[in-house]
């Protein structure tokens, strides 16, 4: 399994949105985004901090359906 990458939450929107998300809304922090699927709407939610903690970025990854190896690629 690869390693978590330190990232923030400007640069994970980023590489959502290169992944297909779109930016629904902003309450403090946070961004609310959405995917549409075959099987339905996927949406995940991200705190907008300069450094992400790798539990976190795997919280986020896991509502999104994405899977690690997926999400490095796109950096």
């Amino acid at each position: 399994m690869p390693k978590v990458p330190q990232l923030s939450g400007e640069e994970i929107i980023r590489i959502l949105e290169k992944l297909g998300f779109v930016k629904l809304r902003q309450k403090g922090s946070h961004v609310s985004l959405k995917k549409q699927t075959p099987s339905g709407a996927v949406g995940c939610v991200v705190p907008n901090h300069k450094e992400v903690a790798a539990g976190t970025l795997r919280g986020i990854l896991k509502q999104a359906g994405i899977t690690l190896d997926e999400f490095i690629k796109h950096i």
